[in-house]
């Protein structure tokens, strides 16, 4: 295969992030040129497999949910950086760009569409979720092929070339792929993870749910729990006074040690949190962020719930009582969980990163164009 120079577009959230970093590293390894191009919040990256590559941070902001005046100064942003990002190309010249979605991913791939014919990359956009995101939506139609990780996501315009390549995860993640599902034979594992900030709603609802366990179900628990860094301590006093030993922090290291562990995990079901419990092979509780401008998470969670993979509350029912109720019909029958964990290790792709490269390279052509 000819050596190619591949733009990745990405930045924001982890949930965003970890899956570009899982396809650089395989475009690396692949022996292409990669470059970032990424937005403020992520910033220049000084670890990992774009460090001390070429980066491009790139001014723009989401537009969805603001009003008139931060819409418009947003809108603003984005054309500032879709601008720049269209100088930069005309520089670089890529073969191709790739984008994971949210605002950062528009100036890259705007400014790409932009480009005259003989200069213009092949441009290309993955999707983590079931339902096209607005950013996605917004570049579907301009795009030369759309990856996916759900077999049918809705809102891909007709005519658009689509992809069934999975959910890029961490090489560490996926490595967990095929290890299987443990049953509990005395202690119960529960991992409670709220997206990269984590999720108040678990703060307040998880700990008064735990503590109303029968004592025999409740002694039985551990917890290892994110919380945003102003709620560790109450979550921790929580879990104390209760008698449940607890791992309480604003950000989980060790997370494949941590999946491998868990019986049950209760989280928000973004598209990477979704890949990386179904290649873990992990039963899963889900509660989908209420505010997602297309309900992409309960799109998700109901994918997983119709392979009977996962569990879904929205969270105006997310009460501790409610969750009680549950956790004491999952936790007491640890053949349903395990039957729900196969489930899930059915879904799962820990190859996603590796399919996504080979899609991106049965289109690039066979001409030398590195940076």
């Amino acid at each position: 295969m000819t050596r190619h120079c591949i733009a990745v577009a990405a930045g924001g959230t982890g949930g965003h992030f970890f899956p570009a970093e899982a396809l650089a590293c395989e475009l690396v390894r692949r022996g292409h040129d990669i470059i970032l191009m990424t937005d403020r919040r992520a910033g220049v990256r000084e670890t990992g497999v774009f460090a001390g590559r070429q980066q491009f941070v790139l001014p723009g902001a989401g537009i969805a949910g603001r009003g008139i005046i931060r819409a418009a100064r947003a809108a603003m942003a984005l054309g500032r950086g879709t601008a720049q990002a269209r100088a930069v190309l005309s520089r670089i010249r890529p073969s191709a760009i790739i984008g994971f979605g949210g605002y950062p991913s528009v100036p890259p791939l705007l400014g790409g569409s932009l480009l005259p014919k003989k200069q213009r990359p092949l441009l290309f956009i993955h999707e983590g979720n079931a339902v096209l995101g607005k950013a996605n939506g917004f570049l579907a139609a301009r795009m030369d092929a759309i990856a996916t990780s759900f077999p049918v996501v809705a809102g891909v315009p007709d005519g658009v070339p689509t992809t069934l390549t999975g959910m890029p995860v961490r090489p560490d993640i996926a490595a967990l792929a095929g290890e299987g599902y443990e049953p509990s034979n005395g202690v119960i594992n529960l991992l409670v993870w709220g997206g990269s900030l984590g999720a108040r709603v678990f703060s307040d609802v998880v700990p008064p749910a735990l503590a109303a366990l029968a004592p025999a179900l409740r002694a039985r628990v551990q917890v290892t729990q994110q919380a945003r860094a102003e709620d560790v301590d109450r979550v921790a006093d929580a879990y104390r006074a209760a008698g449940i030993p607890a791992t309480i922090a604003p950000f989980l290291d060790n997370v494949p040690d941590r999946l491998r562990a868990a019986h049950l995990v209760i989280g928000r079901a973004g598209g990477s949190s979704v890949a990386e419990l179904t290649v873990a092979g992990r039963p899963s509780l889900l509660v989908p962020l209420p505010i997602a401008a297309r309900d992409e998470q309960g799109a998700n969670a109901q994918a997983l719930c119709d392979a009977r993979a996962a569990w879904m509350i929205r969270q105006p029912d997310f009460t501790a009582p409610a969750l009680t109720g549950r956790l004491t019909e999952l936790l007491g029958d640890r053949d349903l969980l395990a039957r729900t964990a196969q489930a899930a290790a059915a879904l799962g792709r820990p190859d996603a990163a590796a399919r996504l490269a080979d899609m991106i390279e049965a289109r690039l052509p066979d001409l030398p164009r590195t940076a």
